[in-house]
């Protein structure tokens, strides 16, 4: 099965964009990666079983792409991604909305990614270890912790305005 690209650039691309900003924390580079994901998809002459796993190759992809900006030199020695942030979280429409996008940002990079995946993704723990190349242990010890750490930053954040 082979769906066209653009079929699939405007139903996953804010999705995978997500995914990518998870690991990156930068809008440029994460709108990198996503292109390279569909340009690849678009040069690739696999075949897939079925539309799901076409969204778990492209998710497994994006995944790895950004790692691979995110290691890449020139990314390491770049500025903070304070004002990406602050761009994002303006578009959100209510305070909540921006206060959990904050807190969530402010996770160590497995844990938002692991997160992405499970709450706004719908993936599955299996699914999530698959991708990730990591077991399903780790996943739901990462799903654990990062509520813990997100329950934390949203207290401690609570405490300050009252």
């Amino acid at each position: 099965m082979r769906l066209p690209v653009e079929y699939l650039v405007p139903k996953y691309q804010d999705n995978l964009y997500q995914a990518a900003f998870a690991v990156l924390q930068n809008c440029a580079d994460a709108q990198d990666a996503v292109q390279l994901v569909f340009i690849k998809y678009h040069r690739l002459e696999q075949e897939f079983e079925n539309e799901d796993h076409i969204r778990k190759w492209l998710f497994r992809l994006v995944i790895n792409q950004a790692r691979d900006i995110r290691r890449s030199f020139w990314r390491r020695h770049r500025a903070s991604i304070t004002e990406a942030v602050e761009n994002i979280a303006e578009e959100l429409e209510s305070g909540e909305d921006r206060a959990l996008f904050e807190a969530v940002c402010s996770l160590p990079g497995m844990y938002r990614i692991t997160l992405q995946l499970f709450y706004y993704e719908d993936f599955s723990v299996r699914e999530i270890a698959d991708l990730m190349s990591v077991s399903e242990s780790a996943v739901k010890k990462r799903l654990s912790r990062g509520r813990q750490m997100l329950r934390d930053v949203l207290e401690k954040e609570e405490s300050r305005h009252v």
